[in-house]
């Protein structure tokens, strides 16, 4: 019997590119429009970690309530921001929300660009980050269900001038991924998610699932 893992995010992209990297395992993924309808996870944790297990935590518990057919068992989520040295870390976990809240990604990328205009481009240094929580589908709601693992994947580059390419999403116009010199939006789709932060996650996260799910 094929068994369900629920995506937690409302993120299609997140969702669309997950799902790839997973297609050939044996489980049905899914996003939380499988779900009733959730309320939107407060990001309070100080770290990726933290974050990725109150997003992940709060939508095992709504799936708890599905009946038995149509529930999951399993339930990732992921946090992931991008890390500027010559911001000391910055965005870090307010990568969504540096402009301010509601803000758009051509926000995000204004106000990044214009915090880096006077900063020499070998000192734009920068990495993005991704850590994916995996925990169990609880049987009561009401449980708050543990981390069973993380997996993390970080890609190593750095701030360009000025945005480039058409693709992707977020500050991808702008993160110069190391070893090509290509900003991830001007690489094809297959080949950042090879890359990327989340792709290297989610190659960690395969090897402990399919040893968590006999897979």
């Amino acid at each position: 019997m094929e068994e369900m893992l629920l995506v937690g995010t409302g993120n299609p992209h997140k969702l669309e590119e997950i799902s790839s990297v997973l297609s050939d395992l044996p489980i049905r993924t899914v996003g939380i429009e499988h779900l009733p309808p959730c309320e939107e996870v407060e990001e309070t944790g100080k770290t990726f970690e933290e974050n990725a297990l109150l997003k992940a935590a709060y939508f095992a518990r709504m799936a708890a309530g599905l009946a038995a057919p149509e529930r999951p068992r399993w339930v990732i989520a992921d946090d992931s921001g991008l890390c500027v040295d010559a911001l000391g870390g910055a965005p870090g976990v307010y990568s969504a929300r540096f402009a301010g809240e509601d803000c758009t990604f051509s926000d995000n990328n204004r106000k990044l660009l214009k915090a880096l205009e006077d900063v020499e481009p070998e000192k734009r240094t920068a990495r993005f980050v991704c850590v994916i929580c995996c925990v169990p589908v609880p049987d009561d709601p009401r449980n708050a269900p543990p981390a069973l693992f993380y997996s993390e994947g970080i890609c190593a580059g750095r701030i360009a001038l000025e945005e480039a390419g058409k693709g992707g999403f977020g500050y991808d116009p702008v993160f110069v991924e190391e070893t090509t010199g290509q900003t991830f939006a001007e690489l094809e789709a297959e080949r950042k998610n090879h890359l990327s932060h989340r792709g290297l996650a989610l190659l960690d996260f395969r090897c402990k699932f399919e040893a968590l799910s006999g897979s």
